[in-house]
């Protein structure tokens, strides 16, 4: 085993790699750019080397740097965790060209997986199922526009050197084809220096469902499958291992498939066999397809992890080291079922976009385990992507692991940034995802239910606007003494748009009433706190003017100052904002233009993603205020339209 490591990656991942470190006697080594210098994987690690810079190309995508770091610390091994350089095989020659070894699979066969084109004849070779597509060198928008007509649409168009959802288009019909080519292209390019893609049939009822895989260079063994088909933009939101519904005979054909798949090109490590399977008639054995291999660890690894009792990171370790295989595959059983849910700053209703934003507030309950690389007072930054952390849990069943999922989610408390918990709530109580009817599309299908938030109740406006002036502490002795009548005071609260005017009377220690635009809220403190109309009152944070009140789902509720004036600037759709910080990819008009409404107006690269800003009406240009190249805040204007004539 080794003495030291270099984990060159942060996050949550980095501390997840740590934690094994540590159970193994393992030192390890942190690398940071300027932004992560204070991170949570900085403070945990053993010690920590700074690479500089904010950006990844300035950080943690220097391979030199990272070596480097590695020999000064008296490194013998790097983990490349996932992202970043963990499938770069010139990173991997590299590394072992330095006297170094690298945790992961030989350079070999990152490569001979990179390209899905070539990937898939390969596969097809070793006997692997493969969708039917147009994998060819001839990228002309002409020919592959034929390639899809003749696949037949729906089609996906996919980067060649892809993942993670980015260079990735679904078309349903011709006349989208030519637009979404061109806008796959560019991502490609972006994230991965290779704009070439492949164009494949798109399954109309598909699951997604993944081999964990596990090779020493010679043999391979599979540790079952992960269902990962609750997909949003093609990024996955919940996974769960066992897949639901799955059959023995289907999970001997895909486990014994990703394992010839692994032993094809002498895999050594940790790596993940996706297949498409044709959901729409039940699971059967020959209603899946190779649709790529993952060579590192994937995110979703903890709820293989919670069903088969192995530390995965350990065998990485450990195999790296020279080890065997730890087990055969006769050794390995299921216990239980787990699920997985993953954390984002984001903006739900606005379509997913990435948020940035201070954790003012940061918990998770016990009974799950939470994979973070995060702590409260920590910044999500643009730079990187916008993970919050991994919520798992395991239960003996999945109806059990299922209601642990739930609750874990209901009692998850974030404050200061936008986030997915309510949209992961909702997921969770899906009535078709409760029973295990799942594919890749049930999220865009069910997406206005999936992001309705309930109204606020009056009990929980009650609470914030108690929480907003300081009363929801311990009752003081006299608290609402008052020679002549009740004391009463007046506040403002809202949440979103909505505003609420409450009427605070305190007539006595621990017993006040609010009145919420007119409805009475009793509120009583006892023995066990601040009850609401008789119910217990949640969990609240307080920063400054905001109260954040924990729940299912959580509500966001601000102190309106008396003196506030609203604000009408952008609400007619005259101006085009940036919705992030960000890159100006392309501007595709120019003043005195004629646009109609929901015509792309530009691109923005934020976190690793391309985003369309389209017009809200339709207009002439009066203004473009940002070129191409540029880097913008939020909400910077970038293009101006002529108002409209009443």
């Amino acid at each position: 085993m080794f003495d030291t490591i270099l984990i060159a990656n942060r996050g949550e991942i980095a501390c997840r790699v740590i934690d094994t470190c540590r159970r193994l006697g393992v030192r390890s080594v942190a690398v940071h750019s300027d932004v992560d210098a204070q991170a949570r994987h900085v403070e945990m690690a053993d010690m920590a080397v700074s690479l500089g810079g904010a950006s990844p190309a300035e950080s943690y995508l220097r391979g030199d740097a990272i070596i480097a770091a590695a020999q000064a610390t008296g490194a013998q091994a790097i983990h490349p965790g996932y992202g970043f350089l963990s499938e770069n095989p010139d990173f991997v020659d590299a590394v072992e060209a330095a006297g170094l070894v690298f945790i992961g699979p030989s350079a070999k066969a990152i490569r001979a997986m990179g390209l899905k084109d070539a990937a898939k004849a390969l596969m097809a070779e070793a006997g692997v199922p493969v969708v039917p597509g147009y994998q060819g060198d001839d990228q002309s928008p002409a020919l592959l526009a034929a390639e899809a007509q003749k696949i037949g649409y729906p089609v996906l168009i996919k980067a060649v050197a892809g993942g993670g959802g980015k260079g990735m288009r679904l078309v349903e019909a011709p006349k989208a084809f030519a637009d979404a080519l061109a806008s796959a292209q560019s991502e490609a390019k972006t994230a991965f220096g290779n704009p070439h893609v492949l164009i494949e049939k798109y399954i109309t009822s598909p699951r997604h469902i993944e081999v964990q895989v596990f090779g020493d260079g010679t043999k391979a063994v599979h540790l079952f499958e992960r269902d990962c088909s609750l997909q949003r933009r093609h990024q996955k939101v919940i996974e769960e291992a066992p897949a639901p519904g799955m059959t023995p005979e289907m999970r001997e054909a895909m486990g014994q498939a990703a394992v010839r798949a692994a032993e094809a090109i002498g895999y050594k490590g940790a790596g993940t066999v996706e297949f498409i399977v044709d959901g729409s008639d039940g699971l059967r054995p020959d209603g899946f397809w190779f649709m790529e291999m993952n060579t590192r660890l994937q995110v979703e690894h903890p709820v293989t992890e919670a069903i088969t009792g192995v530390d995965l990171v350990e065998w990485q370790l450990r195999v790296a080291a020279g080890e065997p295989l730890p087990v055969a595959q006769a050794d390995l059983s299921i216990t239980g079922h787990s699920f997985e849910a993953r954390l984002y700053a984001e903006d739900v209703p606005a379509g997913f976009l990435p948020a940035t934003g201070r954790l003012a507030h940061l918990a998770f309950p016990d009974g799950a385990r939470a994979d973070t690389g995060v702590r409260s007072g920590d910044v999500i930054s643009p730079h990187y992507d916008p993970m919050i952390a991994k919520v798992i849990v395991h239960g003996s069943s999945r109806a059990v692991a299922l209601r642990k999922l739930r609750r874990a989610l209901a009692e998850t408390q974030v404050a200061g940034t936008v986030t997915n918990l309510a949209f992961l709530g909702a997921l969770a109580r899906h009535d078709g995802f409760s029973v295990g009817d799942v594919d890749t599309g049930l999220i865009g299908r069910d997406l206005a239910v999936l992001t309705e938030v309930p109204d606020l109740t009056p009990a929980v406006t009650a609470q914030a606007a108690l929480a907003l002036v300081g009363l929801d502490r311990v009752p003081m002795p006299l608290d609402g003494f008052a020679l002549w009548s009740p004391v009463a005071q007046d506040v403002a609260v809202a949440c979103g748009e909505e505003v609420y005017t409450c009427r605070i009377t305190t007539r006595a220690p621990g017993e006040i009433d609010v009145a919420v635009n007119a409805q009475v809220v009793a509120a009583r403190f006892g023995a066990n706190g601040w009850r609401f109309d008789g119910q217990p009152g949640a969990a609240v944070f307080v920063e400054e003017a905001v109260a954040t009140v924990f729940g299912d789902p959580t509500y966001v509720v601000r102190r309106v100052d008396p003196l506030e004036v609203e604000a009408g600037a952008g609400a007619s759709g005259d101006l085009i904002e940036a919705p992030m910080p960000g890159l100006v990819r392309q501007v595709f008009v120019s003043a005195g233009a004629l646009v109609a409404k929901g015509d792309r107006l530009a691109i923005l690269e934020a976190m690793k993603m391309e985003h369309a800003l389209l017009a809200a009406r339709a207009g002439v240009v009066a203004e473009v205020m940002a070129e191409a190249g540029s880097q913008v805040e939020a909400g910077a204007v970038l293009i101006r339209l002529e108002e409209e004539e009443t």
